[in-house]
Protein backbone atom coordinates (compact mmCIF):
# COMPACT_ATOMS: atom_id res chain seq x y z
CA UNK A 1 0.00 0.00 0.00
CA UNK A 2 1.07 3.40 -0.68
CA UNK A 3 2.77 6.11 -2.92
CA UNK A 4 5.51 4.45 -5.29
CA UNK A 5 7.67 6.91 -7.39
CA UNK A 6 8.48 4.91 -10.34
CA UNK A 7 11.24 6.72 -12.42
CA UNK A 8 10.79 6.17 -16.45
CA UNK A 9 13.23 6.01 -18.77
CA UNK A 10 14.76 9.62 -20.86
CA UNK A 11 14.57 7.80 -24.14
CA UNK A 12 16.42 4.79 -24.15
CA UNK A 13 13.53 1.98 -23.26
CA UNK A 14 16.62 -0.33 -21.59
CA UNK A 15 17.65 1.93 -19.08
CA UNK A 16 14.24 0.95 -17.08
CA UNK A 17 14.68 -1.11 -14.13
CA UNK A 18 13.99 -4.61 -12.91
CA UNK A 19 12.43 -3.13 -9.68
CA UNK A 20 10.60 -0.26 -11.45
CA UNK A 21 8.98 -3.48 -14.25
CA UNK A 22 7.72 -5.12 -11.53
CA UNK A 23 6.17 -2.35 -9.37
CA UNK A 24 4.40 -0.88 -12.52
CA UNK A 25 2.92 -4.61 -13.29
CA UNK A 26 1.90 -5.19 -9.93
CA UNK A 27 0.36 -1.92 -8.87
CA UNK A 28 -3.47 -1.82 -9.58
CA UNK A 29 -3.55 2.17 -10.60
CA UNK A 30 -0.94 4.09 -12.20
CA UNK A 31 -0.92 7.67 -11.99
CA UNK A 32 0.89 9.41 -14.87
CA UNK A 33 1.71 13.07 -16.13
CA UNK A 34 -0.06 11.87 -19.73
CA UNK A 35 -1.82 8.38 -19.79
CA UNK A 36 -1.00 7.89 -23.93
CA UNK A 37 2.71 8.32 -23.18
CA UNK A 38 2.38 5.88 -19.86
CA UNK A 39 0.63 3.38 -21.98
CA UNK A 40 3.12 3.60 -24.77
CA UNK A 41 5.60 2.49 -22.02
CA UNK A 42 3.79 -0.34 -20.24
CA UNK A 43 3.44 -1.82 -23.92
CA UNK A 44 6.93 -1.72 -24.06
CA UNK A 45 7.20 -3.36 -21.40
CA UNK A 46 5.09 -5.75 -21.76
CA UNK A 47 3.34 -4.97 -18.27
CA UNK A 48 -0.51 -5.38 -19.89
CA UNK A 49 -3.79 -2.84 -19.69
CA UNK A 50 -3.72 -0.96 -16.25
CA UNK A 51 -5.90 1.36 -14.74
CA UNK A 52 -4.50 5.33 -15.30
CA UNK A 53 -4.93 8.77 -13.74
CA UNK A 54 -3.64 11.63 -15.22
CA UNK A 55 -1.62 14.09 -12.41
CA UNK A 56 -0.80 17.43 -13.97
CA UNK A 57 -0.33 20.77 -12.26
CA UNK A 58 -3.51 21.90 -13.91
CA UNK A 59 -5.54 19.30 -12.07
CA UNK A 60 -3.19 17.85 -9.19
CA UNK A 61 -5.76 19.82 -6.50
CA UNK A 62 -8.74 18.11 -7.49
CA UNK A 63 -7.19 14.49 -8.03
CA UNK A 64 -5.01 14.31 -5.15
CA UNK A 65 -7.53 13.24 -2.50
CA UNK A 66 -8.78 10.61 -5.23
CA UNK A 67 -4.90 9.19 -5.54
CA UNK A 68 -4.12 9.11 -1.72
CA UNK A 69 -7.92 7.35 -0.66
CA UNK A 70 -6.90 4.49 -3.37
CA UNK A 71 -3.08 4.64 -1.68
CA UNK A 72 -4.63 4.03 2.02
CA UNK A 73 -5.87 0.65 0.47
CA UNK A 74 -3.68 -0.60 -1.99
CA UNK A 75 -0.16 0.43 -4.15
CA UNK A 76 -0.24 3.46 -6.07
CA UNK A 77 2.33 4.11 -8.71
CA UNK A 78 3.76 7.45 -10.27
CA UNK A 79 5.04 8.12 -13.27
CA UNK A 80 6.31 11.07 -15.32
CA UNK A 81 6.91 11.47 -19.09
CA UNK A 82 10.32 10.91 -18.34
CA UNK A 83 13.00 10.39 -15.47
CA UNK A 84 12.44 10.81 -11.74
CA UNK A 85 8.76 12.11 -10.82
CA UNK A 86 8.52 15.60 -8.67
CA UNK A 87 11.43 16.75 -11.02
CA UNK A 88 10.05 19.97 -12.27
CA UNK A 89 6.24 18.61 -11.62
CA UNK A 90 3.47 18.51 -9.24
CA UNK A 91 4.72 15.43 -7.82
CA UNK A 92 6.41 17.04 -4.96
CA UNK A 93 3.28 18.38 -4.09
CA UNK A 94 1.78 14.55 -4.31
CA UNK A 95 4.24 13.64 -1.83
CA UNK A 96 3.95 16.73 0.98
CA UNK A 97 0.04 15.54 1.05
CA UNK A 98 0.69 11.99 1.61
CA UNK A 99 2.83 12.87 4.50
CA UNK A 100 0.30 15.17 5.94
CA UNK A 101 -2.40 12.22 5.21
CA UNK A 102 0.15 9.69 7.01
CA UNK A 103 -0.40 7.64 3.80
CA UNK A 104 3.37 5.58 2.98
CA UNK A 105 5.85 6.93 0.41
CA UNK A 106 8.47 5.14 -2.01
CA UNK A 107 10.84 6.49 -4.66
CA UNK A 108 12.85 3.69 -6.53
CA UNK A 109 16.38 4.94 -7.81
CA UNK A 110 16.26 5.74 -11.70
CA UNK A 111 16.99 8.02 -14.10
CA UNK A 112 17.23 12.35 -13.46
CA UNK A 113 18.08 14.38 -16.75
CA UNK A 114 19.58 17.03 -14.66
CA UNK A 115 22.45 14.46 -12.88
CA UNK A 116 23.39 12.98 -16.16
CA UNK A 117 24.25 16.34 -17.65
CA UNK A 118 25.93 17.62 -14.52
CA UNK A 119 28.22 14.57 -14.62
CA UNK A 120 28.01 14.91 -18.28
CA UNK A 121 29.60 18.43 -17.77
CA UNK A 122 32.54 17.61 -16.62
CA UNK A 123 32.88 21.03 -14.25
CA UNK A 124 33.28 20.73 -10.40
CA UNK A 125 30.31 18.84 -9.14
CA UNK A 126 31.00 19.02 -4.77
CA UNK A 127 28.62 21.82 -5.17
CA UNK A 128 25.96 22.57 -7.57
CA UNK A 129 22.38 23.68 -7.80
CA UNK A 130 19.49 22.67 -10.02
CA UNK A 131 17.07 25.04 -11.13
CA UNK A 132 14.50 23.46 -13.18
CA UNK A 133 13.35 26.13 -15.92
CA UNK A 134 14.64 29.58 -16.01
CA UNK A 135 12.03 32.25 -16.37
CA UNK A 136 10.24 32.90 -20.07
CA UNK A 137 10.56 36.63 -19.46
CA UNK A 138 13.82 38.10 -20.75
CA UNK A 139 14.87 40.21 -18.64
CA UNK A 140 13.89 38.20 -15.67
CA UNK A 141 15.68 35.13 -17.33
CA UNK A 142 18.62 37.47 -17.38
CA UNK A 143 18.77 38.30 -13.53
CA UNK A 144 18.26 34.58 -12.64
CA UNK A 145 21.19 33.91 -14.81
CA UNK A 146 23.09 36.37 -13.54
CA UNK A 147 21.72 35.87 -10.16
CA UNK A 148 23.23 31.59 -10.47
CA UNK A 149 26.67 32.62 -11.79
CA UNK A 150 28.15 31.82 -8.69
CA UNK A 151 27.89 28.08 -8.40
CA UNK A 152 27.28 25.34 -11.15
CA UNK A 153 23.74 25.50 -12.28
CA UNK A 154 21.57 23.38 -13.91
CA UNK A 155 18.61 24.16 -16.18
CA UNK A 156 16.18 22.45 -18.25
CA UNK A 157 14.91 24.61 -21.29
CA UNK A 158 12.20 23.88 -23.80
CA UNK A 159 13.71 23.78 -27.81
CA UNK A 160 11.40 26.80 -28.70
CA UNK A 161 13.68 28.54 -26.40
CA UNK A 162 16.78 27.84 -26.20
CA UNK A 163 18.28 30.24 -28.18
CA UNK A 164 16.69 33.21 -26.21
CA UNK A 165 18.00 31.75 -23.26
CA UNK A 166 21.54 31.56 -24.68
CA UNK A 167 21.13 34.79 -25.92
CA UNK A 168 20.66 35.96 -22.36
CA UNK A 169 23.54 33.67 -21.09
CA UNK A 170 26.12 35.17 -23.22
CA UNK A 171 24.35 38.68 -22.46
CA UNK A 172 25.16 38.08 -18.75
CA UNK A 173 28.55 35.97 -18.84
CA UNK A 174 29.76 35.56 -22.47
CA UNK A 175 32.97 33.92 -21.41
CA UNK A 176 31.39 31.58 -19.24
CA UNK A 177 31.81 27.71 -20.35
CA UNK A 178 28.04 25.84 -20.73
CA UNK A 179 27.46 22.71 -21.20
CA UNK A 180 24.14 21.81 -23.12
CA UNK A 181 23.03 18.18 -23.98
CA UNK A 182 19.86 17.50 -26.12
CA UNK A 183 18.28 14.46 -26.36
CA UNK A 184 19.91 12.25 -23.76
CA UNK A 185 20.24 8.66 -24.12
CA UNK A 186 18.55 8.57 -27.56
CA UNK A 187 19.72 8.05 -30.94
CA UNK A 188 20.37 11.41 -31.92
CA UNK A 189 21.66 12.11 -28.47
CA UNK A 190 23.71 15.95 -29.04
CA UNK A 191 26.92 17.32 -26.23
CA UNK A 192 27.91 20.63 -27.08
CA UNK A 193 30.82 22.19 -24.46
CA UNK A 194 31.37 25.69 -25.02
CA UNK A 195 30.82 29.98 -24.83
CA UNK A 196 26.71 29.75 -24.85
CA UNK A 197 27.51 32.06 -28.47
CA UNK A 198 29.32 28.72 -28.83
CA UNK A 199 26.55 26.53 -27.96
CA UNK A 200 23.97 28.48 -29.76
CA UNK A 201 25.58 28.34 -33.00
CA UNK A 202 26.24 24.50 -32.84
CA UNK A 203 22.50 23.53 -32.93
CA UNK A 204 20.91 22.80 -35.69
CA UNK A 205 17.47 24.46 -36.98
CA UNK A 206 14.93 23.16 -36.04
CA UNK A 207 16.06 23.12 -32.44
CA UNK A 208 14.15 19.15 -31.23
CA UNK A 209 13.81 17.26 -28.07
CA UNK A 210 14.37 17.35 -24.37
CA UNK A 211 17.19 19.89 -23.34
CA UNK A 212 19.71 20.30 -20.35
CA UNK A 213 21.96 23.17 -19.90
CA UNK A 214 24.83 23.27 -16.82
CA UNK A 215 26.40 26.90 -16.77
CA UNK A 216 29.88 26.65 -14.41
CA UNK A 217 30.48 28.12 -11.26
CA UNK A 218 32.46 31.14 -10.53
CA UNK A 219 36.22 29.78 -9.69
CA UNK A 220 36.00 28.54 -5.82
CA UNK A 221 32.14 29.59 -5.66
CA UNK A 222 32.93 33.33 -6.47
CA UNK A 223 30.52 35.73 -7.32
CA UNK A 224 30.38 37.01 -10.70
CA UNK A 225 32.62 39.67 -11.84
CA UNK A 226 29.88 41.96 -13.29
CA UNK A 227 27.56 43.41 -11.08
CA UNK A 228 23.48 43.07 -11.30
CA UNK A 229 22.01 46.18 -12.29
CA UNK A 230 19.06 47.78 -9.88
CA UNK A 231 16.86 46.81 -12.85
CA UNK A 232 18.46 43.31 -13.15
CA UNK A 233 18.41 42.87 -9.34
CA UNK A 234 14.07 43.60 -9.07
CA UNK A 235 13.78 41.20 -11.45
CA UNK A 236 15.79 38.78 -9.88
CA UNK A 237 13.78 39.46 -6.62
CA UNK A 238 10.12 39.46 -8.34
CA UNK A 239 11.43 36.16 -9.95
CA UNK A 240 12.24 34.69 -6.70
CA UNK A 241 9.43 35.86 -4.79
CA UNK A 242 6.79 34.15 -7.68
CA UNK A 243 8.55 31.15 -6.61
CA UNK A 244 7.24 31.80 -3.38
CA UNK A 245 10.59 32.09 -1.43
CA UNK A 246 10.73 33.75 2.37
CA UNK A 247 12.43 37.08 2.61
CA UNK A 248 15.40 35.50 4.36
CA UNK A 249 15.61 32.92 1.62
CA UNK A 250 15.86 35.39 -1.51
CA UNK A 251 18.00 37.81 0.73
CA UNK A 252 20.56 34.99 1.71
CA UNK A 253 20.44 33.53 -2.33
CA UNK A 254 21.80 37.17 -3.48
CA UNK A 255 23.90 37.41 -1.12
CA UNK A 256 25.83 34.06 -1.94
CA UNK A 257 25.94 34.82 -5.46
CA UNK A 258 27.87 38.40 -4.71
CA UNK A 259 25.00 41.34 -4.78
CA UNK A 260 25.51 42.98 -1.54
CA UNK A 261 25.31 42.43 2.19
CA UNK A 262 22.36 40.26 3.10
CA UNK A 263 20.90 42.91 5.21
CA UNK A 264 20.95 45.38 2.93
CA UNK A 265 19.27 42.73 0.03
CA UNK A 266 16.89 41.97 2.67
CA UNK A 267 15.23 45.10 3.00
CA UNK A 268 15.26 45.15 -0.53
CA UNK A 269 13.98 41.97 -0.96
CA UNK A 270 10.74 43.67 1.68
CA UNK A 271 10.51 46.75 -0.26
CA UNK A 272 9.09 44.67 -3.25
CA UNK A 273 7.02 42.32 -1.28
CA UNK A 274 3.77 44.66 -0.92
CA UNK A 275 1.93 43.72 1.76
CA UNK A 276 2.24 40.09 1.52
CA UNK A 277 2.57 37.71 5.04
CA UNK A 278 5.52 35.29 4.99
CA UNK A 279 7.18 32.90 7.68
CA UNK A 280 10.51 33.88 8.48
Amino acid sequence: MGLVFVPTPLGNLRDVTLRAVDVLRDAPLIVAEDSRVARRLLNALGVGTKEIWTYHEHNASATTAAILARARAETVAVVTDAGTPGISDPGSALVAAARDAGVAVEVLPGPAAFVCAAVLSGFDLRRFVFAGFPPRAGGTRRAAFRAALGETTVWYEAPHRIRAALADLAAVAPERRVFLVRELTKLHEQQVLGTAAEVAAALEEPVRGEIVLVVEGGPDGAPPAEPATPADLDAAIDGLLAEGLTTSAIAKRLADAGHGERRHLYARVSDRRTGRAEPE
